[in-house]
């Protein structure tokens, strides 16, 4: 049997509500009690789930319950404080997603540099440059500077160039929230692309038709906990049931 693509056990991390003090080095390196101090707080806490290959997972909860904490800890972004997260398999993050882009490169210059920092040779990125452009609509904007670009401009650059990767886990954080209607079909029709190439989507989101359309099983996350494991469909009727 394969080893599922994402396995979370007894999830933990805290933060601090403000910046007063930092965590000593000890604290860093876990001499330190777990003992929460007063202006600290477990925006996780004793998470546990599995993610199958080819599962398509969506993420659900209210502002502030830990869905994009949780996404950022599975794209190891964050480090947990409790507990562990083994991801099988390398990930394409569609996470806070013009993040990493150079304002004074144009974006011939971008396309280079962010593929190579998710992994792409040389080689690769000169045989998917076409296609990232493309996608991008941005064919008379390759030799302009990244800062010139309009937000919906570096959305759809960012967006072309990691969904272009050929990781087998997807990790997306609303990411669909933004650009123009005819901009998001695209999207759309990308992700079903990939989804049926037998890619494993963790998905968060507020929009439950977003959600419907490419989940078939949910996690509810409640005041940093998992409340509830089960269908996408069972999920999203305990979620609107407590908050609608």
């Amino acid at each position: 049997m394969d080893r599922p693509a994402i396995e979370v056990r007894d999830l933990g991390i805290r933060f601090r509500r403000n910046r007063r003090g930092r965590r000593s080095i000890k604290d860093l390196f876990g001499g330190a009690s777990r003992r929460v101090a007063p202006d600290e707080f477990w925006a996780l806490r004793e998470v546990t789930f599995d993610v199958q290959p080819g599962e398509s997972i969506g993420v659900v909860g209210r502002n502030g319950q830990g869905k994009s904490t949780l996404l950022k800890l599975v794209a190891g972004v964050l480090l947990s404080d409790e507990g562990r997260v083994q991801v099988n398999g390398g990930v394409a993050p569609l996470i806070e997603i013009t993040g990493g882009f150079v304002g004074d490169l144009t974006v011939r210059e971008n396309i280079r540099l962010t593929s190579g920092l998710h992994g792409m040779g040389r080689d690769e990125v000169a045989r998917r440059f076409d296609d990232i452009v493309g996608f991008a609509e941005l064919g008379d904007f390759v030799d302009t500077p990244y800062k010139h670009l309009s937000n919906g401009m570096k959305v759809r650059l960012a967006f072309s160039v990691v969904s272009q990767l050929e990781e087998p886990i997807l990790l997306v954080d609303e990411v669909l929230a933004v650009g123009d209607k005819a901009f998001r079909e695209k999207c759309y029709r990308r992700i079903d692309e990939l989804l049926a190439e037998g890619r494993t989507l963790f998905f968060v989101s507020h929009n439950e038709s977003d959600l419907r359309r490419f989940c078939t099983r949910g996690l509810y996350l409640d005041k940093g906990r998992l409340a509830m494991d089960a269908s996408l469909a069972e999920v999203l009727d305990r979620y609107n049931a407590d908050y609608n």
